[in-house]
C-alpha cells in the first residue's frame, strides 16, 4: 500500500503532506538531472522548448536562462495541478513578460500546434505516463522536423523503485520508451551513459523526423 500510494504521489503530486514531501524530494533529487537535461539540448537563444512533467519548475528556471532572443519561448506541461502551481510561483517573472507559458495538462493532449517546437526534454517523467505511445506521437506531433527531444534517469535508481513496486508497470524500462518514440517516427533514438559531478545518469536522445 505504502509503495503504491508513494508512486502515485511521484507521478501526480498532490497538495497534501505526501505531496509537499514528494515536491521536496523532486527538488533535491532533480536538480542535476534537470540542469544536465537542458545542457544536453544544447538550446540556443530563439528557440521554443518544452518541458514535459516540469515539476517545481527547476528545468524551466534554468531553461529559461538560455532563450534570450526574442523569439525565444519556453512551453512547459504538467499534469499535478500542484506542480503547476509551484512553477507558476517559480516562473512568474518570465510569465508575466511572456517568455514562458504553462499548461495544466496531460503529456498525451497538449494545447499546442503541430510542429512549433525545436527542443523537449523532460527528466524522470516518461515512467508514469499511462500510454508510452499515445505520450510519444503527441510529443513527435508538436515538434518541428529535426527537432531534438532529450530525457534523462538513473537507471539503477529506477530498476531499484520497480524492484520495490513503487514505479508501475513495466514502462520505466528505457527500452519500452525507446520503442515508442521509434514507432512514433522518432530516428536516432539511443541511451548514453553520462556523469556530472560524480553523478552517473543516462540520457536517452531522439530527433523528430517528419
Amino acid at each position: 500500500m505504502f509503495a503504491r500510494n508513494l508512486g502515485k504521489q511521484l507521478g501526480c503530486p498532490t497538495q497534501s503532506v505526501s505531496g509537499w514531501l514528494v515536491s521536496k524530494l523532486l527538488t533535491a533529487r532533480n536538480q542535476i538531472l534537470e540542469e544536465n537535461t537542458v545542457r544536453l539540448c544544447a538550446i540556443q537563444p530563439g528557440d521554443t522548448v518544452l518541458e514535459l512533467g516540469h515539476g517545481p519548475g527547476l528545468g524551466l528556471l534554468f531553461a529559461a536562462g538560455l532563450l534570450t532572443g526574442p523569439t525565444g519561448h519556453l512551453i512547459g506541461v504538467d499534469y499535478s495541478e500542484y506542480m503547476h502551481q509551484m512553477a507558476t510561483k517559480r516562473m512568474e517573472k518570465y510569465i508575466t513578460s511572456g517568455k514562458v507559458s504553462l499548461y495544466h495538462c496531460d503529456v498525451a493532449a497538449m494545447p499546442l500546434a503541430d510542429s512549433t517546437v525545436n527542443k523537449v526534454f523532460h527528466c524522470n517523467c516518461y515512467y508514469f505516463w499511462p500510454d508510452l505511445r499515445k505520450g510519444a506521437a503527441e510529443i513527435h506531433r508538436v515538434m518541428k522536423p529535426e527537432g531534438l527531444m532529450v530525457t534523462t534517469l538513473r537507471h539503477l535508481h529506477v530498476a531499484t523503485l520497480a524492484a520495490k513496486k513503487i514505479m508501475p508497470g513495466e514502462n520505466w524500462r528505457p527500452e519500452s520508451y525507446m520503442a515508442a518514440l521509434r514507432d512514433s517516427g522518432f530516428t536516432d533514438v539511443r541511451m548514453e551513459d553520462k556523469q556530472h559531478h560524480g553523478v552517473t545518469f543516462q540520457a536517452i536522445y531522439a530527433t523528430a523526423t517528419k
